[in-house]
């Protein structure tokens, strides 16, 4: 709420409406108050020419006479269940056991500050331990080994310079789902209106879908291959010759490059590798479960946040959208991704391996 000065002719004005039990008087009418009292006028006098009751002009005049202020004593209210000491207890459950819901936390402290807790009292307590409920982020799972891989792969290419990695080919697949009825998880509606067919969100079992092969560089976007169904490493081949040695040449004319897939099956047989080792391509080592160090997973990231504003309804306007937003993703948006590239690695540095926010 934001509040604003009024004159004291308004105030007059608003004293005359019943103000709620406890509201407290203004400032600028409590000191219009103790001026009149300090010029002699009595207290009726006061109380009647400015609406107030009688009581309440002898309670602020007995408050400037005994602390020579006019602020309002502050309010004793009804206390807490929990105190300081309860929150920092809660905060520190809550960061230790960060994937618990309310209920488990509200079974705990009910055991733990022997109080009687409902969920809502928790809720609250939550927020005031400036903590709140999210959605949490989708990460690969990592173990020991992986972590470790990655940990090792990132202090190795760590001395690589930006310009280094504007020398990558960088490739990937993702995959596309025509998307059906409503998106959002929540919806506006009353209590009442729960079972309401236009409250409810709708699925489909198995959508209609695309997978999507591109590529792309700091240079610019290279060519994208859309196909239905899955893909193995003899077709993968004929992706590469068709798309990517042309992408290669396009982009970067010549000059040497390096071509970066990640670890998936048709990528890592081996009639894919020596295709190749006898083209001469030279294939950057990458370690497993690591999406996040890859700048083509935000352009697919950016894609889809696109297609779920344009949502097409058929696979030939997902095809046409994808293609179109394939085009439309600027140089300027590549060198910054691949800028990023030094800092994951020092993310992952830092992280001892684990997955980072990219």
């Amino acid at each position: 709420m934001i509040g604003y000065k009024k004159s004291l002719s308004e105030w007059q004005c608003l004293s005359e409406v019943k103000m709620g039990r406890g509201s407290p008087i203004p400032p600028m009418l409590r000191r219009k108050i103790v001026e009149q009292y300090q010029k002699g006028v009595s207290q009726r006098k006061i109380a009647k020419s400015l609406k107030l009751s009688s009581s309440t002009v002898h309670n602020i005049i007995q408050r400037f006479r005994e602390s020579g202020t006019i602020s309002v004593r502050k309010g004793q209210g009804r206390k807490t269940i929990l105190d300081a000491r309860d929150l920092r207890a809660l905060r520190r459950h809550c960061i230790t056991y960060r994937n618990a819901t309310v209920m488990e936390i509200t079974t705990w402290a009910q055991e733990y500050f022997q109080k009687t807790l409902s969920v809502n009292t928790i809720h609250r307590a939550i927020r005031r331990c400036r903590l709140k409920l999210y959605r949490s982020k989708k990460k690969p799972y990592l173990n020991m080994i992986q972590k470790r891989r990655r940990f090792l792969w990132a202090k190795a290419h760590l001395k690589w310079t930006v310009a280094k990695w504007k020398t990558v080919l960088w490739s990937d697949e993702s995959k596309f789902e025509v998307l059906f009825g409503k998106l959002g998880r929540h919806v506006i509606r009353t209590k009442e209106d729960k079972d309401n067919p236009s409250c409810y969100q709708r699925s489909v079992q198995k959508p209609a879908s695309l997978m999507v092969w591109g590529c792309m560089s700091a240079c610019g976007m290279g060519s994208l291959h859309i196909w239905k169904g899955t893909i193995n490493a003899e077709r993968y081949i004929q992706v590469l010759e068709q798309h990517m040695l042309p992408s290669r040449r396009r982009l970067f004319q010549g000059r040497p490059c390096i071509f970066q897939h990640d670890n998936a099956r048709p990528h890592t047989a081996s009639i894919t590798t020596s295709w190749l080792r006898r083209r001469r391509i030279r294939v950057l080592k990458w370690p497993a479960c690591s999406p996040d160090l890859s700048p083509i997973e935000n352009i697919w990231r950016i894609i889809k946040r696109k297609m779920r504003q344009r949502r097409p309804k058929t696979v030939e306007q997902l095809e046409a959208c994808i293609r179109q937003e394939w085009d439309n993703i600027p140089i300027p948006k590549l060198e910054q991704l691949v800028s990023s590239v030094p800092r994951r690695l020092q993310t992952v540095i830092k992280r001892r391996g684990d997955a980072t926010q990219w």
